[in-house]
């Protein structure tokens, strides 16, 4: 195979208290990506989006990954990379991740499948590593998994996948800046044994409450003790946007990795849909530009659009 063009979706990580350990994919938004395997060892990297990301290979998230793969099999090929990037980079919907999963399975299916998930989501990771400097798999696992996955270890990587629950997804994107690394900076080094003694049933609630289908527990689940208050005062509106969503009877949220965006958990579309509108109108009262997304969990993750 010669070349291959991929859809990969954005995803929210750490679903409230799973901090760097729970994820989940959405349909939307969603980057674009063609791969193209070449005949000399080059690494080519082409941006067709607007965000003026660096094409250099090794400066770029899906070069990077590209590069530790050619390595690691020792590769006399090369690869041919164009992104349309959807995904706007900051936004905290998995932008990094998505190029970097991208390039792992878009390789991985050019060279006929020779790598497992597993070593998949340890490549992409490399990407994930220039992004923010931290090699973490929270945004990575679901969107080559699909659906909502439990990163049970990173190093070596262990990757459980969960049920995806019949919810959909209200997601924000504000158009302010938060950067991930930024984004990490600020966060306690110490923390108090009651706030992780809550913050671990409330981990272990959500994970019980996706397996088991109860969204009750779900909700009573989706509470963050020990990042939320750190991070949220980075985001403009939150507490009004968590207040009135769970005012609405959203089964509750919180932030979409590092933020800027905002999501909800909903049983029903018309409710995220209520959930939507209301997101906007806040955001528009203080004339800060946002795009909504209204999506169900992605059980599959990247989608293969064409082959050849």
């Amino acid at each position: 195979m010669k070349k291959v063009r991929l859809k990969v979706p954005a995803t929210v990580a750490n679903l409230v208290c799973g901090f760097d350990i729970l994820g989940m994919a959405i349909h939307e938004p969603y980057d674009e990506m063609e791969l193209r395997l070449t005949e000399s060892p080059e690494i080519i990297i082409k941006h067709t989006d607007k965000f003026g990301l660096p094409e250099k290979p090794l400066q770029n998230v899906a070069g990077v990954v590209l590069l530790k793969i050619q390595e690691h099999l020792h590769l006399k090929n090369g690869f041919e990379v164009v992104i349309n990037k959807k995904i706007k980079p900051g936004s905290g919907l998995g932008s990094s991740a998505a190029s970097a999963a991208g390039a792992a399975i878009g390789a991985n299916i050019l060279l006929g499948n020779i790598l497992s998930k597993e070593e998949l989501v340890y490549f992409a990771m490399f990407g994930e590593e220039l992004a923010s400097d931290v090699k973490h798999a929270d945004n990575i696992a679901p969107c080559i998994y699909g659906g909502i996955t439990l990163v049970k270890s990173s190093n070596p990587v262990d990757i459980i996948p969960l049920s995806s629950p019949d919810l959909f997804v209200t997601a924000v994107h504000p158009q302010v800046e938060v950067k991930t690394s930024d984004a990490r900076q600020i966060l306690k080094k110490n923390i108090l044994l009651k706030d992780a003694i809550e913050q671990w049933g409330n981990i272990a609630g959500l994970v019980a409450g996706i397996q088991k289908n109860d969204f009750g527990l779900i909700g009573r689940s989706l509470n963050d003790v020990i990042i939320e208050p750190i991070r949220s005062i980075l985001i403009p509106k939150f507490n009004e946007i968590k207040e009135k969503s769970l005012e609405l009877g959203a089964l509750g949220g919180g932030i979409s990795g590092s933020g800027p965006s905002v999501f909800m958990l909903s049983e029903k579309e018309e409710l995220a849909q209520k959930i939507a509108e209301m997101m906007k109108s806040v955001y528009d009262e203080i004339d800060i530009d946002n795009y909504v997304y209204v999506s169900k969990i992605n059980p599959s993750g990247i989608k293969i659009i064409d082959e050849d």
